[in-house]
């Protein structure tokens, strides 16, 4: 009998997933994760991990399979939260959930579960894993979209490796959530109608300025509001002499100065804010809202735009570094001076974008049919081809 590590969140969906394992016949273990310690920065009433840890203990007894709790927070706050830190330091927007994927859920956690004699681990994500095999007989893993549109999850699972796949389940990936909590109500299962839980993966809704003020001090700066028309890319485009110097042109973050705009409000430290913000401004008396366009955290500056439709906002074409860049199918990958046309997605739940790969010697561009708003660096890029995501990125 194969053994499966299922990792029990406390929530609806690891419950089926745990559920369905077992009637197919797996040996499965329940291990809870806990990530961390700091309730200071937590609204506890929206995610504590101990009535989370409780439930999944519940759930576990329920289905008569062994539980256990490991702790993970050194790892989570060396990995994930310092990794945050810096990023917001350097004026970049980190994305937790797809790197607690890389970094615990799929490697520490996984490592766990194979010192406990496991074949695989199992997590109730929506999305599903296919097969392809080549004539010498070698497999590759696929990564496809859940079969539920409004749930799909694969965009955070976009950094996983063929090896992290080849050991993973993911059991509820054929279901709709409606479908999960029918099977978790006709179970007795005590999760069945608790609500998914919001923010860091794992730690639960946090007061993100109180969590970056741990390191990250509040600075009084200028918030500066940019016009329509002085925006960049609004202005005269240069005539390009090959694709790759108009890709470089268009992945350009724009630089604007204080002259640009008027200052019309003061922000507690630029560090905080990210492209497209609206909220946490407090600017008032403007015909449309203010939306963050740019920051400038070296000189702890706001540039900040009008509307939705504001010209700041967008741009067409990003960069990936080539350190940055990784492909759940290496074997579909390309060669410089090559393109490929997938649909991309700069975040969870964007709907798909058509988009151009092309390789340079220094990375990767994905260059969008339509110009894209507010594509934030520190973000990750992930593209696909049809249902399948094959490789993704992080935004320069």
């Amino acid at each position: 009998m194969e053994k499966v590590v299922v990792g029990l969140s406390g929530g609806v969906d690891s419950s089926v997933a745990a559920y369905l394992l077992k009637e197919q016949g797996y040996e499965v273990i329940g291990l809870f994760m806990k990530n961390w310690h700091d309730d200071s920065v937590t609204i506890s009433k929206e995610c504590p991990w101990l009535e989370d840890s409780n439930d999944a203990l519940i759930v576990a007894e329920k289905l008569g399979i062994p539980f256990q709790t490991v702790d993970l927070s050194k790892e989570y706050k060396e990995r994930i939260v310092d990794y945050m830190f810096r990023e917001y330091e350097k004026g970049r927007t980190p994305n937790p959930d797809v790197l607690c994927n890389r970094e615990i859920k799929f490697d520490v956690f996984l490592k766990i579960a194979m010192q406990l004699g496991a074949d695989y681990v199992a997590t109730g994500h929506y999305c599903k894993k296919g097969e392809i095999i080549d004539a010498n007989g070698a497999v590759s893993y696929r990564l496809l979209a859940g079969e539920d549109e409004n749930k799909d999850q694969s965009y955070f699972l976009c950094q996983l490796s063929q090896d992290q796949l080849a050991k993973t389940l993911f059991p509820i990936g054929e279901l709709t959530k409606p479908q999960v909590r029918k099977i978790a109500f006709d179970n007795g299962l005590i999760t069945a109608d608790k609500k998914d839980s919001q923010g860091l993966c794992f730690i639960g809704k946090v007061r993100l300025p109180d969590f970056l003020q741990q390191k990250l001090k509040p600075k009084k700066g200028p918030i500066v509001e940019v016009p329509s028309d002085v925006a960049q890319y609004q202005r005269t485009e240069p005539s390009f002499k090959n694709k790759f110097e108009e890709l470089a042109y268009f992945a350009q973050k724009p630089v604007y100065q204080i002259s640009d705009g008027k200052v019309v409000g003061q922000h507690q430290g630029a560090h905080y804010f990210t492209k497209g913000q609206r909220k946490g401004l407090d600017v008032g008396g403007t015909p449309e809202p203010l939306f963050v366009i740019e920051t400038d955290v070296s000189k702890n500056i706001i540039f900040t735009g009008q509307g939705k439709a504001h010209p700041g906002l967008y741009r067409r074409t990003l960069f990936i570094r080539n350190d940055e860049l990784h492909w759940i199918r290496p074997d579909m990958s390309i060669k410089v001076d090559e393109s490929l046309e997938v649909w991309a997605r700069i975040r969870y739940r964007q709907p798909l974008q058509k988009a151009i790969l092309y390789k340079v010697d220094a990375g990767l561009y994905v260059d969008f049919e339509e110009k894209q708003s507010a594509i934030t660096e520190g973000q990750f890029a992930a593209w696909y081809i049809e249902n399948e995501l094959v490789g993704s990125g992080v935004i320069s």
